[in-house]
């Protein structure tokens, strides 16, 4: 499994041509406390860069682009029931979706963790 990020504050999970999508720590104390969480259904198409989910936290609402292009298979639906897994666990148990990658050439232009963690360093 290999772990991408986004300028946008999103990371996508690769095993295979699978990925789990979901916003960074970081991005999660950016907003606060997040009170909804509206993701995909399955069979939706994305495309690299579009609007894919909704966050909604006590500070604001923001879209949650998508890293890459695919066609989701499985949204978290354990959100519903508790949107405060997003805050608990950005990076394991608050992921937001699950899509098949169509173009898996477009990680490429996505970061790594470290240097995700350098960007980061540097807002």
């Amino acid at each position: 499994m290999s772990r991408y990020f986004t300028k946008d504050h999103e990371w996508v999970d690769v095993t295979g041509d699978v990925g789990t999508v979901g916003i960074s720590d970081y991005a999660q104390g950016q907003l606060g406390d997040v009170v909804f969480v509206d993701v995909p259904e399955a069979g939706k198409q994305l495309t690299k860069g579009a609007d894919a989910a909704v966050v909604e936290s006590v500070k604001a609402a923001s879209d949650v682009y998508s890293p890459v292009s695919g066609t989701v298979t499985e949204g978290n639906a354990a959100l519903a029931d508790d949107s405060s897994l997003v805050n608990s666990a950005p990076e394991t148990d608050g992921w937001f979706f699950k899509l098949t990658l169509s173009d898996p050439s477009e990680l490429d232009s996505l970061m790594d963790e470290a240097a995700y963690a350098s960007f980061v360093e540097g807002l």
